[in-house]
């Protein structure tokens, strides 16, 4: 039977998980679901509709549903959701206009990531309006209509990809495709109320897209829940093969280190939306409430956002800009007038820049970029406001590109320094609008950020305002269980003397990247002794055969990336080395042992319980000697 053909259910759910749940349980199906959007579609023209630049006709939702014959949620993870696509992304049978007439081809090509979604059973269903050419943060350079926020006809969708953020908040679609070059996958989350994933750059390949800045391009991900981008993520992540990848960045670890430790811009700017600054003052508040978060297991760290915003300042003063006309540079030639106005503004500014100032932004990058080295060694992730504040129609057209670059001052820097990000919503304004944060990270964080996300959205969102999008009903806290977002392989490390918190040799721990997952003790199976002689002072561990005379040691564990252990491991003078050891709790770990040699003739010191307690006796002893 064909969808069109079918009766329309009373309810829908909005989420990806929902609707697996709902086939699952044989109460829904693929036709239904497809069946309510196309009548949707019918009560609404697709003229009316700004969202929408393509909707798909019925062969071709048809073909696809056709093509999941025999397939179930056990078989395909994203069996028969729908889903839709920036008109920057290539789709096979519909045409591409990155919100330009004059530009309109039709691929004969789907997009790398496209096609992965469909062998993974999703459906796409049409193509979304963007700000022409991507370029844009407010959603309002688009000959093919303006769509607006879902809260507000008089406020901006966001850009660039307004379309795609608006078709999820309403509920259309369970996820969205978008870009996010300088902010566009996430100033319209912002603005819909909705989880906005910009992946680190190059862990998604970007075949099939059509570039802003092809050296900084990112597809984003719009949801409702971080469970569902998280979904999303984990079939399209990862590289093409043959296809360039500009930046590249080594997957970092899937958690954070006990206290997290969020930066928060020490002076931020909302340029006098009052709602903003007092939204994002309580959203600062609440993670004191957050299980797992609470106020000792969080720490707020002010950070100095100057030299974020010089960053921010190269995206469009800089070079990058004539990436935009590099995209484009044959209809520029032929058809100049084809351009939206304020788009082929800025886009001839790349006339501006030759190789030598193009060597110089990068240099002046690199410099920021190892500028900013410490401030990443002091924080876990930074917190911002997704955009400082939300302009109306009215005040984007009176000054539309100083509104525009108004959007962009937390999001700008985000792709040149090569951090990944995570816009969330963040409750309501006194006027009834969309608040949203947004959680940056050091490349190759995603999984972390997903986490920390889902985290935020199953307690602190809860009790600001309930349902994502515009009014609709999320997953819930549990619905990213299971979902494998690739990060790096860690080892459970426990060090008992010289690397401890505070020691000499703590350093490099910290330069591998370790985190600390636990303060405890050994098993009481061991003996510890001072060794003599060593530089700097050091204990060596042992098992015990006797029972009876060993003691509960206290160490300390770290989770460190596999990919570091080796190097750790060639730090390692005799008689020292890397066994096995037993923790208090029973469990195993990966730990610092000495060789028997190593224990003939030294102090023992297991009497102390550590090598802290044992170096603060020494200092004690050495105080009280005249």
């Amino acid at each position: 039977m064909r969808f069109t053909s079918h009766s329309v259910p009373d309810a829908i759910p909005a989420t990806i998980e929902g609707l697996l749940q709902a086939y699952r349980q044989q109460r829904l199906c693929p036709e239904d679901v497809l069946a309510a959007l196309w009548a949707r579609w019918q009560t609404t023209p697709l003229a009316q509709d700004p969202a929408w630049i393509t909707r798909a006709d019925a062969d071709f939702l048809q073909a696809q549903l056709d093509a999941l014959q025999g397939q179930s949620p056990a078989s395909l993870p994203l069996f028969g959701i729908p889903f839709a696509v920036k008109d920057n992304i290539d789709v096979e049978g519909l045409p591409t206009t990155a919100a330009c007439p004059g530009f309109a081809y039709r691929p004969r090509d789907t997009a790398e990531v496209v096609r992965r979604l469909m062998r993974a059973g999703a459906i796409v269903v049409g193509k979304t309006n963007l700000d022409q050419f991507a370029t844009g943060l407010v959603g309002t350079r688009s000959p093919y209509g303006v769509p607006t926020s879902t809260f507000s006809a008089e406020h901006v969708s966001g850009g660039s990809s307004s379309g795609s953020a608006v078709v999820v908040a309403r509920g259309e679609v369970p996820f969205a495709l978008g870009t996010d070059t300088a902010g566009s996958g996430r100033v319209p989350a912002g603005f819909n109320n909705l989880v906005g994933l910009k992946p680190t750059p190059g862990r998604v390949p970007t075949h099939g897209v059509l570039p802003a800045c092809r050296t900084l391009d990112c597809v984003s991900v719009f949801s409702l829940t971080t469970g569902d981008a998280a979904r999303v993520l984990s079939v399209i992540d990862g590289p093409m093969p043959g296809e360039p990848v500009f930046q590249s960045h080594p997957l970092q670890s899937s958690s954070w280190a006990a206290p997290l430790r969020i930066g928060v811009p020490m002076s931020p700017e909302f340029f006098g939306n009052t709602d903003y600054e007092q939204a994002f003052a309580r959203a600062l508040a609440l993670w004191s409430d957050v299980p797992g978060a609470a106020s000792d297991a969080v720490s707020l760290v002010p950070v100095d956002l100057t030299p974020f915003n010089e960053v921010a300042r190269l995206l469009y003063e800089g070079p990058w800009v004539a990436e935009r006309y590099a995209a484009i540079a044959e209809l520029m030639q032929r058809e100049p007038e084809a351009v939206h106005p304020v788009v082929r503004g800025i886009i001839t500014q790349a006339h501006r820049h030759d190789a030598v100032g193009t060597f110089q932004a990068h240099y002046r990058l690199q410099e920021l970029a190892a500028q900013l080295l410490p401030t990443w060694g002091q924080i876990d992730v930074l917190m911002v406001p997704t955009a400082p504040t939300h302009p109306t129609l009215q005040q984007v057209a009176a000054d539309p590109v100083g509104a525009n670059a108004r959007l962009g001052t937390y999001t700008n820097f985000v792709n040149l320094l090569g951090l990944a990000a995570l816009a969330l919503p963040a409750g309501l304004t006194s006027a009834g609008l969309p608040f949203g944060i947004t959680l940056i990270a050091p490349g190759g964080r995603d999984a972390a950020l997903l986490a920390l996300g889902a985290l935020w959205q199953s307690t602190v969102q809860a009790r600001l305002y309930a349902l994502a999008g515009h009014g609709l009903a999320g997953a819930s806290h549990n619905d990213q269980a299971g979902v494998e977002v690739r990060s790096a392989p860690e080892v459970a490390l426990a060090v008992v003397g010289a690397h401890l918190e505070g020691m000499p040799l703590h350093h490099q721990l910290q330069a591998r990247q370790a985190r600390l997952l636990s303060r405890t003790h050994t098993a009481p199976r061991y003996r510890l002794v001072a060794l003599p002689d060593s530089v700097p002072p050091k204990p060596g561990l042992a098992r015990v055969t006797d029972e009876s005379a060993g003691r509960a040691i206290e160490v300390e564990v770290y989770a460190m990336p596999e990919a570091h252990v080796g190097s750790f491991l060639s730090l390692i003078p005799p008689p020292l080395g890397l066994g096995t050891l037993e923790l208090a709790d029973g469990t195993w770990v990966k730990g610092f042992i000495c060789e028997p040699c190593g224990l003939a003739g030294a102090e023992d010191i297991s009497h102390h319980g550590g090598w802290r307690a044992y170096c603060q006796h020494r200092i004690a002893a050495q105080e009280a000697t005249p």
